[in-house]
């Protein structure tokens, strides 16, 4: 797959990869674009900092983030200089479910990489892997089958550029995650008539 494209182009490609984190790996089910300079809900909105700076780095790497004391994994995009980067927010455990049982006991199956900080916590990836190069550090990003159906909508929990449809998924997985809309999202949506 060509990471040096921008995350609006990468991101549909994504859903069917297989993500493999030491020995364990999720099938993408879901995914978030974000472009940097031209994306008010990106972290490289206004520029590089010392906790985004994988995201201007070229793309083929992971940028890693905690939100909340959950990690929280992207893929990063485009040519170097350049901030752009795909949230992977859900995934389908295809390979060391045991190992990822064990970080996510009581759990089902399905719901083991739902969501952002669960999918890392299965793959037991943390802030030390931000900035790793997918194909080292056990971290790589493997081709699979493109799902029979993909959508689109809003991305969730951003209080800005919310309305932009850059979050794609898997039409016929039970491990999509629940889409919340960030309260300026909802504030904003239009009012349905009554009665």
């Amino acid at each position: 797959m060509d990471l040096t494209r921008r995350a609006l182009q990468v991101a549909p490609e994504l859903l069917g990869c297989v993500l493999r984190v030491r020995g364990i790996g999720v099938r993408i089910v879901e995914v978030e674009a974000y472009e940097g300079a031209d994306d008010p809900a990106s972290h490289a909105w206004q520029g590089p900092t010392a906790r985004n700076a994988s995201m201007f780095e070229a793309g083929g790497r992971i940028y890693v983030y905690t939100l909340h004391g959950h990690a929280c994994l992207n893929v990063v995009c485009g040519p170097e200089g350049v901030a752009s980067a795909v949230l992977v927010r859900a995934g389908e455990v295809v390979e060391g479910i045991e190992e990822a049982r064990e970080r996510r006991p009581g759990v089902r199956d399905a719901w083991l990489a739902r969501g952002p900080g669960n999918l890392c916590r299965a793959l037991g990836v943390t802030r030390a892997d931000d900035g790793t190069v997918l194909g080292s550090g056990g971290i790589e990003l493997v081709p699979g089958a493109a799902p029979a159906g993909v959508r689109a909508g809003v991305r969730v929990n951003v209080s800005r550029a919310f309305a932009r449809p850059w979050r794609f998924w898997d039409a016929g997985s039970a491990s999509v995650s629940a889409a919340k809309l960030h309260p300026a999202a909802r504030a904003a949506a239009p009012r349905q008539p009554s009665g």
